[in-house]
């Protein structure tokens, strides 16, 4: 077992597919928390706002396989991979960390993610697991938060957590 630190983001239909994404996450893994739902501009492209959240799961899969599995879940949901990498999505949903492990492929897997550097990725990982440290700066997440230069960045409170989760 593998605890997986997830972050989930939609700009297309985002109440319901972060809602259904969530149950389907329940009735195979174990869902230790969830973050509440912040809505953040889009980053790399403009387009709708996205809702993002995070949560932390207790996984049977190694990373590559829970990583193929979430891709299921994505596609399930309409998400196109022939599209621009930046764009409009109904689902997104990242393995940020898995346990401590770092990891460089093979494919486009990368443990942590590059993304954690981006306020819609740390600010509702810190709100659940603040004394998470990451592997690679050594520093936990609430650390990286409070110094985070995107701190200030304009984000509205979407959903609680007990609502959506």
């Amino acid at each position: 077992m593998g605890k997986a630190y997830l972050s989930l983001g939609s700009n297309q239909d985002p109440e319901a597919n972060l809602r259904s994404a969530m149950r389907a996450l329940r009735e195979r893994f174990v869902v230790e928390a969830a973050s509440d739902v912040y809505r953040f501009p889009a980053v790399g492209f403009a387009g709708a706002d996205f809702l993002n959240a995070a949560a932390t799961i207790e996984s049977d899969l190694d990373p590559h396989a829970l990583n193929d599995w979430l891709h299921a879940l994505e596609n399930a949901h309409g998400r196109d991979r022939n599209g621009p990498r930046f764009g409009d999505r109904p689902l997104d949903i990242d393995i940020v960390f898995y346990d401590d492990l770092t990891l460089e492929g093979p494919s486009h897997l990368r443990l942590p993610r590059d993304e954690l550097a981006h306020a819609f990725v740390l600010r509702p990982l810190a709100e659940i697991a603040p004394t998470f440290v990451d592997p690679r700066s050594g520093r936990t997440l609430a650390a990286l938060w409070a110094d985070s230069p995107e701190r200030q960045m304009p984000c509205d409170l979407a959903i609680r957590a007990a609502d959506w989760a």
